[in-house]
This record gives structure tokens, sequence and C-alpha cells, in this order.
């Protein structure tokens, strides 16, 4: 999802620098050209995710918006912009709640950077929120991911079961989310920041399933040496989540039955029954109707446990969470991978929009993990994704299959130095010998280069510099130099 920056200055020009160096880094920018207009825009609607305030404005000052937009309640990172870098007023600023600030005129890095920062600050704080309330049982629906048709209906009804103790089925394909599902009734329920126990009952140790769910008592069987207190003791008081329910053995299944309708649990080797005061979520990517009619599920368990059915929808069926979906997941990683990556380019988003994903959000949550790891740009490129795009950056097809273009463009530009006369690249433009076969001057070859990098990575200078292994300063100045400008206006 493109980021959004809000440039508020009464000046057009500085509007307009500020514009062309965020388009050209993949940026949405919006504009506004007084404090009025652009807290309207964060309290009415349209928001931002960074703001560039500009402090000395007519009407009312920078420092008065600023005011303004946080006692609104509006948390938006708003970055100041100052004719002087004195001392008073930057601390003045930060006071008023203030990420950053820029003293005029500031470069196109800096301002790059400072945006990248706030955004980065954004999603750290965010995540942050997210596992406090994940490690004290606080998930809310309201951390639910999305706003598409199935997900407002898996909202209501998750709402209404959260409000009582009714047992609730969660189904859905595998990798849906069910135990966030379970989470957010748990936290949206009177039993929030009480104990939340999750079991895979398909990975449980057949021999041991009744000693795991119930607990056992000390030498109660080879092994047994010390006193256990099982999952239902665990969760007393709280919530035990019971995934994949459809692969519980049938005579666990019996001894799960009497602990839902009693609320009591024989520990093994025990000789009294223990009470327990637990509420039971379960989940299954099975059928568990057919299971019940191939004799491979208790009935009565199961009418016991399917009182309040809730379906966690597949991805193909919330395709347009994905875009939402990516940004949680960039925002995550970028925080656990230290990674600055600002969000996904158009392309790439409609790219995984149109994929069906058969893992669903598991499936998409390791396809942007995978690309954060290995991203070098601020948005993320379809060939990121390469098992479903087909594309991998940095294989390009070449006509006699050997060797890598990079490699060879490297040694082309480098040719006077190497004292080596390269031939020319058969589906390349750029030459390294003339019409009458001496070299070419290594200002022309780089010409050439730059011009063809331009029309590669689509005026995309951060990834051209990188690729060209140069500053981007220096990106700048070759491009002014050589007479480019033209080149990179069109690609972009």
């Amino acid at each position: 999802m493109t980021r959004t920056v809000l440039v508020v200055d009464d000046d057009p020009t500085q509007r307009r620098l500020a514009q062309a160096v965020l388009e050209r880094e993949g940026y949405a920018v919006v504009h506004a050209e007084n404090g009025g207009e652009a807290i309207d825009r964060l309290t009415k609607g349209g928001g931002a995710d960074v703001v560039l305030l500009d402090m000395v404005m007519p009407g009312m000052s920078g420092m008065e918006a600023l005011a303004e937009i946080r006692t609104a309640g509006v948390t938006t990172p708003v970055i100041v912009l100052t004719a002087s870098g004195g001392v008073e007023a930057v601390v003045r600023a930060m006071q008023a709640g203030a990420q950053d600030f820029f003293v005029k005129p500031v470069s196109a890095e800096r301002l790059l950077v400072g945006v990248r920062n706030a955004l980065q600050l954004t999603q750290l704080t965010a995540e942050v929120g997210r596992l406090k309330k994940h490690v004290a049982g606080r998930t809310s629906f309201d951390d639910l991911v999305g706003q598409s048709a199935p997900m407002r209906l898996v909202r209501a009804l998750g709402a209404r079961a959260a409000k009582s103790g009714i047992p609730v089925l969660i189904t859905g394909e595998s990798g849906v989310g069910k135990e966030v599902i379970a989470r957010a009734l748990h936290g949206a329920s009177d039993r929030a920041g009480k104990p939340f126990v999750a079991v895979n009952c398909g990975a449980l140790p057949v021999n041991l399933v009744e000693s795991i769910l119930f607990g056992h008592e000390k030498g109660s069987f080879t092994g047994a040496t010390d006193k256990h207190l099982g999952k239902f003791a665990e969760a007393s008081g709280g919530t035990l989540f019971l995934d994949e329910i459809g692969e519980l053995p049938l005579d666990m299944q019996v001894k799960l039955l009497r602990a839902l309708q009693e609320g009591e649990i024989d520990p093994v080797g025990s000789k009294r029954s223990v009470k327990v005061d637990v509420r039971i979520l379960s989940a299954t990517n099975r059928d568990l109707a057919e299971q019940v009619k191939d004799g491979r599920f208790r009935e009565d368990l199961f009418y016991r446990l399917n009182v309040f059915p809730i379906e966690a929808p597949a991805l193909r069926d919330r395709r347009d969470d994905i875009p939402a979906l990516v940004e949680h997941f960039i925002g995550r990683f970028n925080v656990e991978e230290g990674k600055r990556v600002a969000g996904c380019s158009a392309e790439t988003t409609a790219l995984l929009q149109a994929f069906d994903w058969p893992g669903n959000v598991r499936q998409l949550e390791n396809a942007v993990y995978r690309a954060i790891v290995l991203a070098d740009a601020p948005f993320l490129q379809p060939h990121d994704f390469p098992a479903i795009s087909g594309k991998s950056v940095g294989l390009l097809p070449m006509e006699h299959g050997e060797g890598d273009r990079e490699a060879v463009e490297g040694l082309a530009v480098h040719a006077n130095d190497l004292g080596i006369e390269l031939p020319p690249l058969p589906d390349t433009p750029i030459r390294i010998v003339d019409d009458r076969g001496h070299l070419r001057t290594l200002e022309e070859i780089e010409r050439d280069l730059i011009q063809h990098a331009i029309e590669v990575y689509a005026g995309h200078m951060s990834e051209i510099a990188r690729r060209l292994g140069i500053g981007r300063s220096t990106l700048y100045r070759k491009v002014r130099e050589q007479g480019l400008e033209g080149a990179l206006k069109d690609a972009v």
C-alpha cells in the first residue's frame, strides 16, 4: 500500500520540490497551503502517513497547527520545516509533538531519510502495542486486519459470542487465521487478561494426550517424575483453545466431553477430580459433520462444540484485504528485521491480489517475510516475490546464457582501466567499441549505462544507484552532467 505524505507549506515552489523527491521514491503526495487545511484533512478525512509541516505560514503558524493536531488526538508523525536551526525553536516543536525537524533548504536524501525514520517509528510503536496486547491476552476484534464483507461478518459474530461463555467452533482452511480469531474472542470477553492457552491437538503424541490435557500425578506412569497440571488447569479462569480438534483420538474425545459437561477433569493417577473454570474455543480445517458420519468424531462432542460456529474466510474470498495485510506484515517484519521497506509498488499489490493463495494468510505472511529480508528498494517489487511473479532480480536472460549482465556491464564501464577490449553485449544497447572497432570513451559508455539503467529500473534512483555501486548524490550529479534529465522524466 502506497504511503501518503502531506506537505503543508504556503510556498508552492517548496511543495513542488518536496513532491518531486517523494514521488520519485514511490510515495503519494498531497498538499495543504496552510495549517487549517492540514487540520481538516487529518481530522475530517483523507489522512496521511507522515506530515511535513512548515513552521512559518501566514495566519495559523506551524506550531499552532501542530498543537491543534495533537489536541485532536491525531498521532500521525509530523516533521517540521524551519528556516533556522535555532535550538529553542526545535525544542518547542519536539515538545509539541513533532517527530523530527528539517532546516530549509533540505537535501533530497535528508528528506527521504526523515520520512523513512518517521514511518519506521510508527511501525515500531504499532508493533509494541500489538505485542503488549498479545502477551496480556487483550487482543480484540479491532486488531483483526481487513474490512472486507467476510471479515465484517466475522467481527459481528465474534463480538456477540465474546459477550457470553458459549462454546465457539471456528472453521476454515489451514492458514486463514483461526487462532487470531480465537485470541480476539478471548480478548473481547470478560476473561480478557486471564490465561489464553492454545493446544494443537494434531501435534500431541498419542500416548501423552491425556497427560498434556488433563495433567498427571507424580509416579503415575514411567517417566512421571513430577506432578504436571495439564492444559485445562493452566487455562483455569481463562480460555482453552483446542486447534485442529478433529485430530483428537476417540478415547480422548470421551474424556473431553466429560470435562466440558461437568467442568472437572481427572488427572492421570489422581484419586479425585479437579474442578476447572475454562471457556472452550475450538477450531478445525476438517468437515466434522462428515467425520461424525464416518465414525471418526463423536456426535455428542460435535454438538457440544458446534454451538456457535464462525467460519474464517479463505484469503481468495477477501482479496480486498490483501493490501492491508501486506502493510501489516511489512510493519511487523521491518521491526523484527531492522528493515525500512516503505510498502509495495502498485504493480506488486495488483500481483498479490490476483494470486489465489492456497496457503491463505500464512502463505502471504511468509511470502512478505522473504521479500522483506531480500528487498533492497524502499518499495517491494514483483521480483521480490519470484514464486508468484516468475521474476527474479539479477537473472536477466542473455542470448548466450553465460554470465550475469550486471557483471559484464561493470567490466564494460572499467574497460579502459582493465586494458581489455570487450565486445558489445548482443542484447544490450551499451556498446563498448565504435563503428571502426576502437574503444569508445569511458564518458560515452557511462552515459549509455546510466540511460539504460534509468529505463530498466523505471527512474527509481535508489535502485539505480545501488546497481551502479555509487551514491545517489553522485548519480544525480552525473545525470545532470550527461544531460539525462529528459530520460529520467520519461521513465518516471
